[in-house]
């Protein structure tokens, strides 16, 4: 049922909780069903995810790895397949989750709220294929790099479980990272933080970029590093481009 601005403000603590539960419902069967769909198609997901791997070793003859992942206990396989399935499933979910934290969030949206609505996921969506799509297309490079380093007379042999939850937590880092500037555009739409502070402390939010690109990356390597450092570091220009755009707007419309 659509709630207006009245109803949303006169809801009790209890309405409040009975909403956020069947918000939560909804997220959870959405993910459950995303992750359904991935135990199903888990032999092509997983080929996906070793493709840079594999095409790695064919290619470069120096390193010592034929591309094969192995399973050094009898739970390995298991457990690398329901962590592919349950953070599959998250993404696939990640429209349905997003759209129900945003109505929960907002309530009372006006016309011209429900519009920023869609645009922010719609957005949210695009931002976190597309960081995650980067993560995947840098692995090959951070993984040549990390085989480098560890010396030419070490074999590469990758158990099945590390590998996953190092190409999972790279391309969730590098997803959740491409989200900050539509973070950081709503926050000048609520006018949390303005445009002009954000430009005027452009110096120390780059190195806050780096740092925390830095810490979120599992591999540690310059690569990935600067594959997630120089995007984000656009990205942050951008929005606050497009927020001060969006606020200018607002004000010129107040004023008509």
């Amino acid at each position: 049922m659509v709630r207006t601005r009245r109803q949303a403000n006169s809801m009790t603590i209890m309405q409040h909780l009975a909403e956020l539960r069947n918000r939560l419902v909804i997220s959870i069967f959405a993910i459950a069903v995303g992750a359904t769909v991935l135990l199903i198609a888990y032999e092509p997901v997983l080929n996906f995810l070793v493709s840079p791997y594999r095409d790695l070793c064919a290619s470069k003859s120096s390193l010592r790895c034929d591309g094969t992942l192995y399973a050094l206990g009898p739970i390995d396989g298991f457990a690398a397949r329901m962590r592919i399935a349950a953070w599959g499933g998250v993404v696939m979910a990640l429209p349905v989750v997003l759209w129900n934290i945003w109505r929960f969030i907002v309530p009372a949206l006006t016309k011209r709220e429900k519009r920023y609505s869609y645009f922010f996921v719609v957005s949210s969506v695009v931002l976190f294929v597309f960081g995650a799509y980067l993560a995947w297309w840098t692995l090959d490079k951070a993984l040549e790099f990390l085989i480098g380093w560890s010396g030419a007379d070490v074999t590469q042999n990758y158990q099945i479980n590390k590998y996953v939850n190092l190409v999972v937590l790279m391309m969730l880092s590098f997803g959740v990272g491409f989200l900050t500037p539509v973070l950081l555009v709503f926050l000048q739409l609520v006018e949390v933080v303005s445009p002009r502070t954000l430009i005027t402390q452009w110096r120390y939010v780059i190195v806050i970029i780096f740092i925390v690109a830095a810490v979120i990356t599992p591999s540690g390597d310059p690569i990935t590093l600067m594959a997630l450092g120089v995007p984000l570091t656009v990205l942050y220009l951008i929005a606050v481009a497009i927020g001060a755009l969006l606020l200018w707007r607002r004000r010129k419309t107040a004023d008509a």
